[in-house]
């Protein structure tokens, strides 16, 4: 049975801080916004212009880690992270600085999230790949709980103090990376990745391996379209205040969290794809339940039924991307965390755009798609036996 040994650890610290720094801004960046005299759709573009940044570098950043090894560029990743906070802190009414900051985040966020999932998959084998990637997955879920909760709380007391909690824990991370972490890819593995093209990196978006990045991308669309329509569809169905949903956004972290940490972790290799079935058909009747929801508790039981499958999926879906890539874990992780990145972009535009024209669609959207991700499992069961089979890891000189 795996244990969570200190380089696992502090993976989790890496991912968490992460992601509850991204959160914590959520709550605040409105009224930053607001006392910059902007208007309020530079919120949306700032989220937008962090994921579209993380989009592009991601894959770059897991091949450069795959040429000079993971722990550089996780630590150059969290230092850059609490840069970003430390220009937020300081940017006081400028615009400006508001957006070089959200460039910042998501420049370095892509090169620390990429690279720590590359050193998950370099520590584990592949019959202990899923209960590593729960491991993930359960960090980024407690990241996303405690976040906006922590930001919420710290930007009652003055605005810019989350932003200044954001930079300290990113730079007691990174000084945790730079002393405590070990390597985990030999002087002998590195160096191939400056071999890989762009050619390569389209053909690792053909056959099998595109219906996995397609299904990481559903993951990540489906959570984020709920995440930016859930307030206005709970406030005018329900009458839910902005601090009941922040109790319902608590909810499915820690539903998520225990899924991953308490069942994921126990799943064993060649049982992933039957737990991605068992997860979209979750979300799938999670998104119908919420269209019924009549108060508080019947929207939180809703939106955990829908919590526990996106909490299924993640950490399976990464599992067989890391076990079944031809090519090499940073260039993978780096694929993977763009469409991660791809799915955070379109999300948010697609759920409001759908919204306004009925509040009903995106939920009726999101479960079509959550049994369409089935369909692409079923067709990835069938592809795998025959073509991922041959394919050959790129061993090149």
């Amino acid at each position: 049975m795996m244990v969570m040994d200190r380089r696992l650890l502090i993976i989790v610290l890496v991912l968490f801080t992460t992601f509850t720094g991204f959160g914590m801004i959520i709550p605040v960046l409105p009224d930053a916004i607001l006392a910059a005299g902007a208007k309020e759709y530079h919120l949306g573009l700032m989220l937008s212009l962090y994921s579209l940044v993380s989009l592009i570098v991601s894959p770059l950043w897991g091949s450069l880690s795959d040429r000079i090894g993971r722990k550089p560029v996780i630590f150059w990743g969290m230092l850059g992270f609490a840069a970003s906070f430390l220009l937020l802190a300081i940017s006081g009414r400028s615009l400006f600085l508001m957006y070089a900051s959200r460039f910042l985040g998501g420049l370095f966020s892509g090169a620390a999230i990429a690279s720590s999932v590359a050193y998950v998959a370099d520590i584990t084998s592949e019959e202990e790949r899923t209960k590593g990637m729960a491991y993930v997955g359960m960090a980024i879920g407690l990241g996303f709980v405690a976040g906006p909760a922590l930001g919420g709380v710290l930007g009652s007391i003055f605005l810019a103090l989350p932003f200044e909690v954001a930079t300290v824990l990113s730079l007691l991370v990174a000084l945790l990376v730079a002393y405590s972490l070990t390597e985990s890819l030999p002087e002998e593995k590195r160096g191939r990745g400056e071999k890989v093209t762009w050619r390569d990196r389209l053909h690792l978006l053909q056959g099998p391996m595109a219906y996995l990045f397609t299904l990481s991308f559903l993951v990540t669309f489906t959570l984020a379209a709920i995440e930016a329509t859930l307030f206005y569809f709970e406030a005018q169905k329900v009458g839910l205040t902005r601090l009941e949903l922040g109790w319902l956004f608590m909810i499915i972290g820690i539903v998520g969290a225990l899924v991953q940490g308490g069942i994921v972790r126990r799943v064993k290799k060649g049982q992933e794809s039957t737990v991605l079935i068992f997860g979209f058909l979750l979300s799938a009747l999670g998104f119908v339940l919420i269209m019924f929801s009549s108060s508080f508790w019947t929207a939180a039981l809703y939106l955990s039924v829908f919590g526990i499958g996106n909490a299924l999926q993640r950490p399976a879906v990464t599992s067989l991307i890391t076990q079944k890539t031809p090519a090499e874990q940073g260039v993978t992780s780096g694929t993977n965390s763009a469409m991660d990145s791809l799915g955070r972009i379109i999300g948010p535009v697609v759920g409001s755009g759908l919204y306004s024209l009925n509040i009903y669609l995106p939920y009726v959207a999101g479960a079509l798609l959550s049994l369409l991700a089935v369909v692409i499992v079923f067709l990835f069961r069938r592809l795998e036996g025959s073509r991922l089979k041959n394919l050959e890891p790129y061993h090149r000189a």
